[in-house]
C-alpha cells in the first residue's frame, strides 16, 4: 500500500517526466522533421508583400533574403537611404521579386508613421516581420551609464515596443479583412528573466513577446498568424558582429531555419541551437541572476557603458 507521500512523489515524477516528453516531441517536430513544414506556396498565399523593419542588416536582412527566395515582395524599412536602395538592388537581382523602400527612424514618436502607412497602402501585405529594435547603450552597463540617459530610454522605448505595436496596428486591419497573414516579432531570449546591465533591452522584449503572444490568441480565429521569436546570439552589429559557432548563429543561416517554423510554432527560439539554450536558461530561477553576487560578478565583466 502507498501512503499519500508516495503518490504525491509518484503523480509528480509522472508529470514531469510527460512534461519532458512533450518538450522533446515539440523539438523534434518543429525542428526536425522536414516533412512537417508548411511550404513555400502557404507562405505565398498569405500575400505579395512581406514588410521588414530593420532590414539592411542582421537578422531584418537575413529575413528579407528568405522571403524573397520564396516569392514575396519586398518592402524595406530603415532608417539609412543609402543602405535601404543598395540592399533593395540586391535582393531584386539575386531573387528577381519586386521591392520598395521607407526610411524611418524608429526612434521617433508617433509622427514617423503616417509616411509608412501611406507607403505601404495599396499592398497585399501577406507578411510583417517587426525587426527593429536597439540596445540602450554600446554595450551593457547600469541604467545611468549612458550620457543623455533621457533621450537614449526614450528611443530605446520607441524602437522596441512602439514600433511593434504601431505597424502591427497599420498591417493587421488588411489581414484580418482577407483572413490570412503572418506578423513576426522578434524579441530576444533575454526576455525571459530580467537581466542586470541589459534592464531596458530586455524589459522591452518581454513586452514584445506578451503583446505578441496576446494578440496573436485575440486573433488566431480571424485566420492571422502572429509569432514570436526570441533567438539567442546572432552574429550581427549589435552582437559586434561576433563569430558564429555552436551556440552563435549566423543571421541568414538562423533566418532560414525560423522560417521553417512559421505555422508550427507561435513562440520559437527559431533554431534548434537556440531552442536548447532557451531550455537551460528557463531552468535558472529569476533571482539567479539578480541577486548581489550575480550582479558583482556582471560588474566585473562588464566595465562602465561609454
Amino acid at each position: 500500500m502507498w501512503d499519500p507521500l508516495s503518490a504525491l512523489g509518484a503523480l509528480t515524477a509522472a508529470w514531469l517526466l510527460l512534461g519532458a516528453a512533450w518538450r522533446v516531441g515539440c523539438v523534434v517536430y518543429i525542428y526536425l522533421l522536414p516533412w512537417a513544414r508548411p511550404g513555400d506556396h502557404w507562405i505565398r498565399a498569405q500575400g505579395a508583400w512581406a514588410v521588414v523593419t530593420g532590414a539592411t542588416d542582421g537578422i531584418g536582412r537575413a529575413y528579407a533574403h528568405q522571403f524573397a527566395k520564396k516569392g514575396l515582395n519586398i518592402v524595406l524599412i530603415s532608417r539609412n537611404a543609402n543602405k535601404l536602395e543598395k540592399e533593395a538592388k540586391e535582393i531584386e537581382r539575386l531573387h528577381g521579386t519586386d521591392t520598395r523602400v521607407i526610411q524611418a527612424d524608429f526612434t521617433g514618436g508617433l509622427e514617423i508613421y503616417g509616411a509608412i502607412e501611406e507607403g505601404l497602402k495599396g499592398l497585399e501585405i501577406g507578411v510583417l516581420v517587426n525587426n527593429v529594435g536597439m540596445g540602450y547603450s554600446k554595450g551593457p552597463g547600469k541604467l545611468l551609464d549612458c550620457k543623455n540617459s533621457a533621450q537614449g530610454l526614450s528611443d530605446t522605448v520607441n524602437c522596441n515596443m512602439m514600433s511593434v505595436v504601431q505597424m502591427t496596428r497599420i498591417v493587421l486591419p488588411q489581414m484580418v479583412s482577407r483572413h490570412r497573414g503572418i506578423i513576426i516579432n522578434v524579441s530576444s531570449m533575454s526576455e525571459n528573466h530580467p537581466w542586470p546591465f541589459l534592464a531596458t533591452y530586455s524589459a522591452t522584449k518581454a513586452f514584445v513577446q506578451r503583446f505578441s503572444t496576446a494578440v496573436g490568441a485575440e486573433y488566431l480565429s480571424e485566420g492571422v498568424t502572429i509569432q514570436t521569436v526570441s533567438p539567442g546570439v546572432v552574429s550581427t552589429n549589435m552582437t559586434y558582429n561576433i563569430k558564429t559557432g555552436l551556440l552563435v548563429k549566423d543571421p541568414q543561416e538562423w533566418a532560414e531555419q525560423a522560417v521553417h517554423t512559421l505555422g508550427l510554432s507561435s513562440h520559437t527560439p527559431g533554431c534548434l541551437s537556440h531552442a536548447v539554450q532557451t531550455f537551460l536558461i528557463g531552468l535558472l530561477p529569476s533571482w539567479c541572476t539578480c541577486n548581489r553576487w550575480t550582479v558583482k560578478f556582471w560588474a566585473r565583466l562588464h566595465p562602465r557603458a561609454p
